[in-house]
């Protein structure tokens, strides 16, 4: 008989494909309108008339990692332009009032350049970051967004929700860490599929806990990190998407110690739903 946990991530995963089939056959419908589009602006340039072309793990302040960058900056980028849309620039002062419901399931889905990405949430073991998720794609916080690091050697993860793009952003407060102790990081690794906080903790001098705020990171390959990071989801569909992503590998670090990935992948829209 499958556990609750298992029932739940099924239910994710079935209204995450039920999802990406609509959004399919919804950017099908684009694709046609725009062909039409496009032939009738050909007709117009034939005609002479004018063309417009539109053209660490660490939160605010970096951690570095082992990852190296592999492939280089001129790999083809596999990845759709953005949507027309900036960051948001919104800030709040204190963490949102707990207002999920621990026993419920929800499902966070990414649109982004690349594909979808589809991940179960687990609001009994990380309600906090939970709760903050839903706010935060309430209010469109992640939109528009771009996953600004990926580590391609020793840890194996894309990391996203930072609204400015640096590693430094965050939505102005913090919420606690939460589920260090779950058995699937046993062992000091975080397996594929994992779905974590970012955060300043230094292992070093033990300073830094409960310091997450909006960065995440999704696991693409099993990673050895210390459990020291939130788990707080699962990935439930769109792991080709992140692979195509860690294909195209990534950029040589920039002064922030990040490796941007070679494709270009923003998260369009962001959305929290409960089942």
């Amino acid at each position: 008989m499958a556990t609750r946990d298992q029932r739940r991530r099924q239910l994710a995963r079935e209204k995450f494909e039920r999802q990406r089939q609509r959004r399919a056959v919804q950017r099908h419908r684009t694709r046609l309108r725009n062909v039409v589009l496009a032939g009738g602006l050909a007709v117009v340039l034939a005609a002479g008339a004018a063309a417009y072309a539109v053209t660490g793990f660490g939160g605010e302040d970096e951690k570095s990692d082992s990852a190296a960058p592999s492939p280089s900056p001129t790999a083809k980028d596999p990845c759709a332009k953005p949507a027309k849309g900036s960051p948001g620039t919104s800030q709040w002062k204190k963490e949102p009032p707990l207002t999920i419901d621990k026993s419920a399931a929800y499902t966070m889905n990414l649109e982004t350049t690349c594909g979808d990405i589809g991940i179960a949430l687990d609001a009994a073991k990380a309600p906090h970051t939970v709760n903050s998720f839903n706010f935060l794609a309430g209010k469109g916080f992640f939109d528009h967004t771009k996953c600004h690091r990926l580590t391609t050697g020793g840890i194996f993860v894309l990391q996203c929700g930072d609204p400015k793009g640096t590693g430094q952003g965050g939505p102005g407060y913090t919420i606690p860490d939460e589920n260090l102790k779950d058995q699937k990081l046993k062992g000091k690794v975080y397996p594929a599929g994992t779905v974590a906080m970012a955060n300043q903790y230094n292992a070093q001098s033990g300073k830094g806990r409960n310091t997450g705020g909006s960065q995440f990171f999704l696991v693409y390959q099993d990673s050895q990190l210390p459990p020291d990071y939130t788990p707080f989801g699962t990935i439930a569909g769109g792991k080709d998407v992140l692979k195509k992503i860690a294909d195209a590998g990534a950029t040589p670090p920039d002064a922030a110690r990040n490796t941007a990935p070679n494709a270009t992948v923003v998260i369009d829209k962001a959305t929290v739903s409960k089942s």
